[in-house]
């Protein structure tokens, strides 16, 4: 069942809570087979015409993850989340049984930091990464943004006043911010790569990247 062509991957998703349904939901519109596994036999009742493939098991069990094929998989996802122990436990199994990328959904700090020491190569908190973004839209200094775990970030902002007008090289918002515009979106016209000879005008918006920081301090600068 398993695909190795990236595109097409055949995925392994643990826990058919929220979180869970919602990734397993993307996955088969990206065009890809997915197994859907919990051990709530009546979830897996509600799924089973909805997802490629859905099972019953004790995903904390090694033996059992092995005898559904969760070892064909090249990547899996964790979705549980409330019961931090058979978390921990299904990564685990999914590690031992060679599992090269497994995605995990953790519900603290602390929760995270077990995944990431038992094996989980990508960990996400989904309630907290999302809580970040709404508040800085709400503050109004972004209309989108995304922290990576580096301390990088990406958003998307209105361009600042001390910018309208000018090139990006006349008016040195890296040097000066320490922040780097990617690309304008200008009303009416195409997204386009910044350069240099760029001319930033007062409806535009911008695409900048750096330290979360700067970004932030950047992105304040058109608040309110």
């Amino acid at each position: 069942m398993a695909s190795h062509d990236p595109l097409t991957a055949s995925v392994l998703v643990v826990g058919l809570g929220r979180f869970g349904a919602a990734v397993a939901r993307s996955l088969i519109r990206l065009g890809h087979e997915v197994l859907g596994v919990d051990e709530d036999a009546q979830l897996v009742q509600r799924y089973a015409s909805e997802f490629t493939h859905v099972l019953a098991a004790d995903t904390t069990d090694t033996e059992a993850l092995q005898q559904i094929g969760a070892d064909q998989f090249d990547r899996a996802v964790v979705g549980i989340g409330t019961d931090i122990e058979a978390s921990v436990l299904t990564v685990l199994s999914l590690v031992e049984l060679g599992v090269t990328e497994v995605w995990a959904k953790a519900i603290n700090a602390k929760h995270a930091r077990i995944l990431e020491r038992v094996g989980a190569t990508h960990v996400v908190r989904p309630e907290s990464a999302m809580g970040e973004r709404v508040a800085h839209m709400v503050t109004g200094a972004m209309i989108d943004y995304i922290e990576f775990d580096d301390g990088f970030s990406i958003a998307r902002t209105r361009a600042p006043e001390i910018a309208f007008d000018k090139t990006l090289e006349q008016s040195q918002l890296r040097a000066r911010y320490g922040i780097t515009v990617v690309g304008v979106k200008r009303r009416g016209e195409d997204f386009t790569y910044a350069r240099p000879e760029t001319l930033i005008l007062g409806s535009d918006e911008l695409i900048v990247s750096g330290p979360t920081r700067k970004v932030e301090t950047f992105c304040a600068l058109t608040s309110g």
